[in-house]
């Protein structure tokens, strides 16, 4: 990953209002993923009454940066029927959300009219871009940090229209 650009934790620390991430693939390879949905595929299944099997750095990071008050919401875009990996995603937000995001699910065919960026991005306090660009196969391919007003006019409102549209996590059945 290029030297410029900061990681999640630098970037959550500095934030104050907002964090919002904007997620339109059906499917990731990231490495810290894969594990868990190799045993997802197994049959394994995260138990929210055990916590401590289930809570990890990235929900710490969530959580102590929810706790000083900044509001952080993920939108999913995704295919229906969802693909195998989006069921292995939609199981294991409850996580996410025990950690203080907020999490909605939009369906694609109800997104074919809006404008929407290349690229699945976190976008923090209004102001500062972080794009995360994937290969074709979803892995993680960098990132890349954007501050030109226009580029986050433009990921602004596609985040809202689509948070707009979107049904909550706890409401969204595959």
């Amino acid at each position: 990953m290029p030297s410029n650009v900061p990681s999640f934790a630098e970037l959550f620390r500095d934030c104050e209002r907002s964090a919002v991430h904007l997620e339109m693939r059906d499917a990731y390879a990231v490495d810290y993923e894969e594990s868990g949905f190799t045993a997802w595929r197994q049959g394994h299944r995260l138990n929210p009454d055990d916590r401590a099997s289930w809570w990890r750095p990235w929900l710490d990071l969530v959580a102590g940066t929810a706790a000083r008050g900044v509001v952080i919401r993920r939108a999913r875009i995704v295919s229906e029927p969802v693909s195998e990996y989006i069921r292995f995603e939609h199981s294991g937000t409850f996580t996410n959300v025990a950690a203080g995001e907020q999490v909605r699910w939009l369906p694609r065919r109800r997104a074919s009219d809006l404008a929407l960026p290349g690229n699945d991005f976190w976008l923090y306090d209004d102001k500062l871009i972080r794009f995360n660009h994937f290969t074709g196969d979803g892995a993680s391919a960098g990132g890349e940090m954007v501050d030109e007003p226009a580029v986050v006019k433009l990921c602004s409102a596609a985040f809202e229209a689509v948070w707009e549209r979107a049904t909550p996590h706890d409401e969204y059945e595959l």
